[in-house]
């Protein structure tokens, strides 16, 4: 929803605006806005103003506001028709948009613009503002036929006119920008406005706001931020759009809510007033951190602000609370919705189900179902797949399959998410004979299988080690005229290997081998990538060895996996060797390879190195990503580097990184081998609050810092909270509190631990032992070693006799 309220729209006469990069600008008078109502076009009263060198006045334009993100084309739908462009403009246009038209005769084309250049402008030697207007106008043209670069030639030549600087202002620039984001050449957009910069063009705002918008719609979201901070430093006063630009961008980040804040108090502080669109924005960004609380605020502030909630308002905070799990709520929304006059559609009962079903509230979910029907409105596939879901998720697979065939009865075709969410249902389950009915229901309903189909079949099947059903997915697949394609092989490749199944996802790579698909370079990246998670090194140089036998080029993915596997195997030396084939050009710097020194520098603990990679990745001017900065956060935290810790961590904040998991570990692991150690406990806390689950790390962690310290009882209190928030222990839980015994002499509590362990079938490791024995040994009581270890078989009755005798030989060398 938030993404169609704050779209950039293009405004004449911008207010003039300081440079956007840091080269001397020439200085060019300011304009006035004009009124409304002027009839004539951009460009004939920017050279009006111009020429009456008039200085600028504050940018104020009365009269309504046009709706954010309403297409400003009047000829959508229509055939092209501009009001600027001249009958010879649109003989120009029409040889320019020919699809037979060369290119090399761009400049000829263009050059009879020349011709109707009128004596004044010939005494004041620039060009007719006729020629700059219809060259605006066919730009715009092109870029509605989608010919980028031919739009992009017009403006060349555009610019290389006597007078351009004149005539090409924030207008023009925002639908050079505009274009380009479409494309998704976000990057040459922002290149074209620095070298505009460098040759004396102005950057104002509505530039500044147009490659904003083209950085968030193409997801590049924390370049858009930097655009706009940098945007303030220059001095060069947001607009009401801007802020409504970047609100958006923030909600869709996920940004923390006193920075959402911030920008809309700084907006107001400024005396830009918010209008209805910046509400419904500000609401919108409640929705991902479930901040009911601050939905309802900004709610009540837009209404004292004398803007009555529409039917997108509404639906937004319906939202909102449904994602919060506040069904109540999301009712009396509802209700006051129908009071003011607007009736809920679809969408709006769908949120408020989600809400029922999210809480576990079926049976209310269920009734509003029934309301929906009462008042004429028929439940969709997401209402009935919503309802679906949630019967899942609390175990009750049989309301779950009413509710499918209700939604087949009530003539509602289920959707393939419909069917791949239940394939996926029984599959976990490991109800297999019930997944394959549901696959055949699917098929009857006419609902063909997608890609996520088949992969949730061959997911489940090789998860449990099926590989004959595995095969038998894949022979019907041709059967039913699927072809397998690389994707799904690789992804299968590369889910096996994160899961630590390395030997499935080898007779994968096989059965895709067998199943008659050649490896390609996507391929052999993800059996690198699986090679390098083992650390298996010289498997990794065979098969990286094969590709070039193949001609298969490596990309920086190849190199990447290769540097991970290197790292796996503890071989520096071939880290090393090939950082200074990167370093030195021989393999291009790419800022992926740049990172991966990081990680790999980080996971190896080479501090020198790993900041010196660092260094060169800011030396190629690339920014880090939460990854690298999270490797820098550990290895200083692993060396107890507290002072360089945080300046990683205040870079962060300051930068907009949102912390992970791994950065409240890492700062965790640090403060927990440091005299201050009760601080990895506050950490704990802090991530908690944020709403991160902690995993086992995190717990180990903390109940390292206290087992370390002699403060059993608060790790015995860890302990259990961890078991209580669904974390399982490990065998490195249970070994930190066997090594603290044993090192205290405490034999007794050490062996119930290992007792209690094997009881809940967590199996102890060669480390669970030895701590035993050499504890035994260091206190010269080898004779009550050698008593545990003829009993070990009696504590664990599935200990092998290779492991006794192990032991045995070690109390022996002690």
């Amino acid at each position: 929803m938030a993404e169609k309220l704050a779209l950039p729209l293009l405004l004449p006469n911008p207010p003039p605006a300081k440079p956007f990069f840091q080269e001397t600008q020439l200085q060019t008078p300011g304009i006035p806005p004009l009124s409304q109502s002027h009839q004539s076009s951009p460009l004939l009263n920017d050279l009006i103003q111009r020429r009456e060198n008039l200085t600028s006045v504050p940018f104020s334009v009365p009269g309504p506001r046009r709706r954010i993100g309403k297409h400003r084309d009047p000829n959508r739908g229509k055939p092209w028709f501009h009001s600027d462009l001249s009958s010879q403009g649109e003989q120009i246009l029409q040889s320019l948009i020919d699809p037979q038209f060369e290119v090399k005769n761009l400049s000829d084309e263009l050059s009879a613009l020349l011709s109707s250049t009128d004596q004044e402008d010939e005494l004041l030697g620039i060009s007719s503002e006729s020629v700059f207007s219809n060259c605006f106008a066919i730009i715009k043209a092109l870029g509605h036929h989608k010919k980028c670069d031919l739009a992009l030639g017009v403006f060349e030549w555009m610019k290389k006119q006597r007078g351009s600087m004149n005539f090409i202002n924030g207008s023009v620039l925002a639908v050079i920008v505009r274009i380009l984001g479409k494309e998704g050449r976000v990057s040459a957009a922002a290149s074209l406005l620095h070298d505009l910069n460098k040759d004396g063009f102005g950057i104002d705002v509505y530039a500044y706001t147009s490659l904003i918008s083209a950085y968030a719609n193409n997801g590049r979201y924390r370049e858009a931020i930097l655009v706009f901070k940098k945007m303030e430093e220059e001095g060069c006063t947001p607009t009401l759009i801007t802020y409504n630009v970047i609100l958006n961008v923030y909600g869709k980040m996920g940004m923390p809510w006193h920075k959402i804040m911030a920008i809309f108090d700084g907006m107001k502080r400024s005396g830009v007033v918010p209008d209805s669109y910046t509400y419904n924005t500000m609401i919108s960004c409640c929705r991902r951190g479930s901040l009911y609380e601050e939905a309802r605020g900004i709610f009540e502030e837009m209404r004292l602000a004398g803007y009555q909630p529409d039917k997108v308002t509404y639906n937004a905070l319906v939202d909102v609370y449904g994602k919060s799990r506040r069904p109540q709520e999301a009712m009396e929304v509802l209700k006051e919705m129908e009071q003011k006059g607007f009736a809920p559609c679809v969408t709006t009962y769908n949120s408020v189900i989600s809400a029922y079903s999210r809480d576990g509230s079926l049976d209310e979910a269920m009734e509003l179902k029934s309301k929906m029907l009462e008042n004429g409105i028929k439940p969709d596939v997401f209402t009935y797949t919503t309802l679906l879901s949630g019967y899942e998720k609390a175990g009750k697979d049989e309301f779950a399959m009413r509710v499918f065939e209700e939604m087949k009865s009530a003539g509602c075709n289920p959707n393939i998410c419909t069917f791949n969410a239940m394939i996926k249902m029984f599959g976990n389950r490991g109800k297999f004979a019930e997944m394959m009915k549901i696959f055949d229901d699917m098929r009857s309903c006419g609902c063909k299988a997608d890609i996520v189909t088949w992969n949730t079949l061959l997911a489940v099947f090789g998860q449990n080690g099926m590989h004959t059903e595995v095969a038998g997915v894949f022979k019907e697949m041709k059967r039913s005229g699927f072809v397998a394609e690389r994707d799904t092989f690789n992804t299968l490749i590369s889910a096996y290997s994160r899961c630590g199944s390395f030997d499935q996802a080898m007779a994968i790579y096989k059965l895709m081998i067998e199943a008659g698909v050649v490896p390609d370079l996507s391929t052999y990246n993800a059996v690198l990538a699986a090679l390098a998670r083992g650390g298996l090194w010289e498997q990794s140089e065979k098969v990286f060895d094969e590709m070039k036998n193949r001609r298969c080029k490596p990309n920086q993915l190849t190199y990447s996996s290769l540097l991970h596997a290197y790292a796996n195997g503890r071989q520096i030396e071939k880290i090393n060797k090939l950082a200074d084939e990167i370093y030195s050009g021989v393999i291009e710097p790419h800022s992926i390879l740049l990172k991966t020194l990081v990680l790999v520098y980080s996971k190896c603990d080479q501090l020198k190195e790993t900041e010196q990679a660092f260094e060169e990745l800011h030396q190629h001017g690339s920014s880090p990503d939460i990854t690298t900065l999270n490797a820098m956060v550990s290895i200083y935290g692993r060396r107890r580097m507290i002072e360089k810790a945080q300046d990683i961590i205040s870079f962060m904040k300051e930068s907009g990184f949102t912390p992970t998991l791994t950065t409240y570990n890492s700062l965790m692991y640090m403060y927990s081998r440091s005299e201050n150690f009760v601080k990895a406990e506050e950490i704990l806390r802090d991530l908690l609050a944020k709403g991160i689950k902690p995993d086992s790390i995190s717990y180990n962690t903390v109940i390292y810092s206290y087992c370390r310290n002699g403060f059993m009882k608060e790790a015995s209190r860890i302990l259990l909270e961890m078991n209580e928030s669904g974390v399982i222990p490990d065998v490195i839980t249970y070994n930190t509190f066997i090594s603290t015994y044993a090192a205290a002499a405490m034999f007794v509590e050490a062996i119930d631990v290992l007792k209690y362990m094997i009881s809940h079938e967590c199996k102890p490791n060669e480390s669970s032992y030895n701590t035993i024995v050499d504890s035994y040994c260091k206190l010269n009581r080898r004779d009550e070693a050698r008593m545990f270890i003829d009993n070990l078989r009696k504590l664990n009755p599935h200990i092998s006799r290779e492991e006794e005798r192990r032991l045995s030989e070690r109390l022996v060398t002690r």
